[in-house]
């Protein structure tokens, strides 16, 4: 044909190129065939486990795992599928497992999922295994059944906890809501969600973190961080084996101050220092009590008596939870006595616009000298100068 000149080999090459291209496009074709196959199994997982339709449920795969939901109010509950690792008929899945418990979470907790999954003769696949991702926390339901207890302005859920006890903690996050809606106002959605692990090691795996990191604390608090004032989901996660060895009072402040956590988390911010966000939440804690404040900062009251007044307000590194535990006290009751001073002598409403000042801050740079500077009047110099002398002559 005119104006058409042939090239040699041009058609072996053509060839080449048009089989290579077949493997990639059929080899990406399957894997996206088998990851939309996926998701939408985890789609219909998700829907039986709303649905409480066991029969669905052992339809998509094992059916390990949904009897230990049953008890749990839940919104919603989905799948999104991060990655997918085929060999034959089996499969590794990645996902994002989001859900909401029902009248307590604005937005979802999202968890990360590692899901073993296999396929029948008839190419059908089903979740043989649904575990928490590396370095993933456990859910409680991951630990046994979940039992629900709900209080007027709480949910309490446990596993291996009797029903009786699960009502001890309602009563006291019961008690608290209404604390520390006092102390900061009632703009907050003022419920609390408390996971009660059966131990020490069941927290632990809550947390994603060795036992030996929480041995000792009572509670702590999860949730995201933020100013946007849509907080998510925050969980106040009990140490029964500490908890259990506190009197009426320790246990009441202690669910105190960890429900003040949920009531501030919006306003928190990386801006604000531990000292600041662990002291107010003691400050609430102990504000309705009648503890001198020698009794509710022993460790600080001791170093003083012996003429060691501390140079500076606690670093953040001071609260971790693997260090020295008596430090770890004064660190707290330092915290505490510089919000009770700023309330003291500035007023409590003065100590919650400082609290939301520091927050509304990107980083910690110049947060706090800016609020104090604003707020207070004053700064972190003559401030410190000021705690300094009010521990000295509280805790003499």
């Amino acid at each position: 044909m005119a104006g058409r000149r042939r090239v040699p080999g041009a058609s072996v090459v053509a060839l080449c190129l048009l089989l290579v291209s077949l493997v990639s496009c059929g080899g990406g074709t399957a894997v996206d065939g088998a990851r939309a196959e996926v998701q939408s199994l985890l789609d219909r997982r998700a829907e039986a486990v709303l649905d409480r339709d066991a029969a669905a449920y052992a339809r998509t795969g094992t059916r390990a795992g949904f009897d230990n939901l049953r008890a749990v109010p839940l919104a919603d509950w989905s799948y999104r599928v991060t990655s997918l690792d085929r060999t034959g008929d089996s499969a590794t899945v990645s996902a994002d497992l989001s859900y909401r418990v029902e009248g307590h979470d604005r937005a979802p907790v999202v968890t990360a999922r590692s899901l073993r999954l296999s396929r029948d003769r008839d190419g059908h696949w089903s979740v043989d295994s649904d575990r928490p991702a590396r370095r993933s926390g456990q859910q409680l339901w991951d630990q046994g059944t979940a039992r629900a207890v709900r209080g007027e302005r709480s949910l309490v859920l446990g596993v291996g906890q009797p029903d009786g006890r699960l009502r001890d903690y309602a009563e006291l996050a019961d008690r608290a809501v209404p604390a520390v809606s006092d102390a900061w106002g009632p703009e907050w959605p003022r419920r609390v969600v408390v996971l009660v692990p059966e131990s020490l090691d069941g927290m632990a795996g809550l947390l994603g973190s060795p036992a030996s990191s929480y041995r000792g604390i009572a509670a702590v608090t999860t949730g995201a961080t933020g100013t946007d004032g849509r907080a998510p989901a925050d969980r106040v996660i009990v140490n029964p084996d500490a908890f259990a060895l506190l009197g009426d009072q320790g246990r009441q402040v202690v669910l105190t101050h960890e429900t003040t956590h949920v009531a501030t988390r919006a306003h928190t911010s990386p801006a604000t220092p531990l000292w600041l966000s662990e002291g107010f939440a003691d400050w609430v804690g102990y504000r309705g009590g009648d503890r001198t404040p020698a009794e509710a900062a022993p460790e600080l009251a001791r170093a003083v008596s012996q003429g060691e007044v501390p140079d500076a307000l606690p670093g953040d590194e001071d609260f971790g939870f693997s260090g020295d535990a008596d430090g770890l006290a004064r660190a707290y009751e330092s915290g505490w006595l510089a919000c009770r001073l700023i309330a003291e002598r500035w007023g409590e409403e003065r100590l919650g616009a400082f609290y939301r000042a520091v927050g509304a801050h990107e980083d910690r740079d110049g947060a706090v000298e800016d609020a104090m500077r604003r707020v207070l009047g004053t700064t972190p110099e003559d401030f410190t100068l000021q705690w300094r002398d009010y521990v000295r002559t509280t805790l003499h």
